[in-house]
Parts: C-alpha cells; structure tokens; sequence
C-alpha cells in the first residue's frame, strides 16, 4: 500500500492574541504554526505546474491573516481553525497541526497541542 504525500511547512511563526489571561489579550504574542499536509502530488509533479494542486503558499497567507486576526482563548481552537481552512479550502486528504506558544510556561521552550483533522472532521 502506497503512503500519502505530504507537504510541510515548518516554524511558521506569526503574532495573535491567544490565551485566557488578561495579559495575554492585550497584545499579540508569539505562535509558532507547523503542518503536515496529506495531499497527491503526482499531478503537480507530472504538469510541473500548481494548476489542481496544493499551493502552500496560498495555504501559508490565509494561516497567517487568520493567526493575526484571531481573538481565541486557547490554542486548541487555533490548532481547529487551521485544520478547518485548510482541509475544506484545498485538496488535502489529511491535515496534522500544531501550535505553539513559545515562552508561555515559565521553564519550558513553549507549550502547544497537535491535533490530525479530515474532511470527515468538518461537515
């Protein structure tokens, strides 16, 4: 059985306002963004040409006014919303996302959650 294809974009980090204290509402804070994205290259590959395929970039600019635009409380509901632009606006079988938030514990690099969504996932 062959595997999916996957396309990833690594340490997309933006600026937003996530999180529950009054602190962290205020002004936008550091998130880091990471995607695995199970799609079918082999027309992209073929055509040489993004013509009915995945355009990351396209997926890349729409995360980022999201991130910048988002008001959520917990990064959770960020990780949701990413996963529902991307499996219901592209041709992706699959997607795995993780956010973080870096420097938000104090000891810790960051703290975030990953979280694997489908078409299924978004009726």
């Amino acid at each position: 059985m062959r595997s999916a294809d996957r396309i990833e974009i690594k340490d997309l980090l933006l600026r937003g306002i996530v999180g529950v204290n009054d602190n962290e509402r205020r002004k936008p804070q550091d998130i880091l963004v990471n995607l695995v994205m199970d799609t079918d290259t082999r027309p992209v590959a073929a055509a040489d040409s993004l013509d009915g395929g995945l355009n990351y970039r396209t997926v890349s600019k729409q995360i980022i006014a999201l991130v910048e635009e988002s008001r959520f409380h917990t990064v959770e509901k960020l990780a949701e919303e990413i996963a529902r632009l991307v499996v219901q606006g592209h041709p992706v079988a699959a997607v795995q996302v993780s956010v973080e938030k870096p420097g938000a514990l104090r000891f810790a690099r960051s703290v975030g959650v990953t979280i694997a969504r489908g078409p299924e996932d978004f009726p």
